[in-house]
């Protein structure tokens, strides 16, 4: 087959979705001898699939393309000709509002969350309306959808209300290269010199987004701490500014404990493992995640995981993580206390988290995607042939009827 994937919701590498491209990317490698891959890539981002050029064909986007409504008419009205003029037989798009109308060959789309329909104010009412509605009919007309997550699927029966045997669930996998324990001395070592982080810390890996990231509450929880205990943690934040960054970074200057709150900004993936085995307690209370890779990332790093109960979470955590509702500040609070005091727990936990992440792989994620792309394949091929069919039999009526 020769498969098409867009990788234009990539955010310069630095998001989850970005994290979900590059994985599977990679893994695409080995079925390079039977397949031919062509990745769209908008040109600022070229240098980061440097990678993929030994094995897949790359076409650049042009930059122009880049902003949502520009990208959104690329892939409306762009891509289906490119994918014509390339002899596509798949073409995989990962984002819902970028799923394809026009059906160039057979189309598989991503659905990662829904997390806008859960969370007030993520989006304004322009892109609420898009979701609920556009992307509702675009979804109808895929030839696969990929979820990856059970959440995600029960979130497009009720949101959508679409349900078929075309929507599969396949988890996303964990680079076991890059994220396994590690000696934590050392990495202490690095943060001290890196980061000038030289006390116990909670750590939070997620881009510094308001409300959906919930970094507001988690300030508020380990002021009430840090009130309590005394105790010379820190909370440090790893991510990027995003949307409502700004009263995250407010609410940290108006914090009596100001000097306790460290936010690190973008940590590149290189360094990242590194923080992950500093860091004595992992902090994810975000208010929805459609699978979650920090805290999984976390447990194969071997730190112990205190997590939200939204969305996907737990699916993805199982027993192993701490958990807690992100929504009530003072059960957040009591279990930071908890885990800052209790090492035994801790040890439980990180043992746990360990085993747990062992159970996600990038090469299962590419092998059942290469199956839907298979199916998507032939269902497509098996719809042509009946249209084939069908057109030949009116095409002998009208010919027996003129005679």
């Amino acid at each position: 087959m020769r498969i098409g994937l867009t990788t234009s919701v990539i955010q310069h590498g630095k998001t989850g979705i970005a994290e979900y491209v590059f994985a599977l990317v990679r893994a695409f490698e080995s079925y390079a001898a039977s397949h031919q891959f062509v990745l769209f890539v908008l040109e600022k981002d070229l240098p980061l699939f440097e990678f993929a050029r030994k094995f897949a064909q790359i076409v650049p986007v042009p930059e122009r393309f880049r902003p949502p409504l520009k990208d959104i008419f690329w892939h409306q009205a762009k891509l289906p000709k490119l994918a014509r003029k390339l002899q596509l037989d798949v073409l995989h798009v990962r984002s819902y509002r970028r799923m394809l109308w026009r059906h160039p060959c057979a189309t598989v789309a991503t659905i990662h969350d829904l997390a806008p329909f859960h969370v007030a104010r993520k989006y304004d009412w322009k892109r609420m309306f898009y979701g609920r509605v556009v992307a509702r009919r675009l979804a109808a007309r895929q030839d696969e959808i990929i979820a990856i997550s059970e959440n995600t699927v029960r979130d497009i029966a009720t949101f959508w209300n679409l349900r078929g045997r075309n929507i599969s669930v396949i988890h996303q996998g964990l680079d076991h290269k890059r994220f396994f324990p590690a000696a934590r001395d050392e990495a202490k070592i690095s943060v001290r010199r890196r980061f000038g982080l030289e006390q116990p810390f909670f750590l939070y890996v997620a881009r510094l987004q308001h409300p959906g990231k919930n970094h507001l509450r988690l300030i508020a929880a380990f002021e009430r701490f840090k009130a309590q205990t005394g105790l010379p943690w820190q909370l440090v934040f790893a991510g990027s500014d995003w949307l409502g960054a700004e009263e995250i970074h407010a609410a940290v200057r108006r914090s009596p404990f100001i000097r306790d709150i460290r936010p690190l900004g973008y940590v590149p993936e290189e360094d990242l493992p590194m923080v992950y085995h500093a860091a004595d307690v992992f902090v994810f209370p975000s208010l929805y995640e459609g699978f979650g890779f920090p805290p999984l990332e976390a447990m194969a790093c071997g730190c112990p995981v205190l997590c939200s109960t939204r969305g996907a979470l737990r699916e993805v955590v199982g027993e192993s993580a701490a958990t807690v509702d992100p929504e009530a500040v003072s059960a957040l609070a009591t279990q930071l206390i908890r885990l800052s005091q209790d090492e035994s727990l801790r040890s439980h936990l990180q043992l746990a988290g360990i085993a747990r992440a062992r159970s996600f792989d990038w090469q299962q994620t590419a092998a059942q995607t290469m199956s839907v792309y298979s199916r998507a394949f032939n269902g497509a091929n098996s719809r042509e042939s009946k249209s084939g069919r069908s057109n030949s039999l009116a095409h002998a009526r009208n010919v027996l009827r003129h005679q």
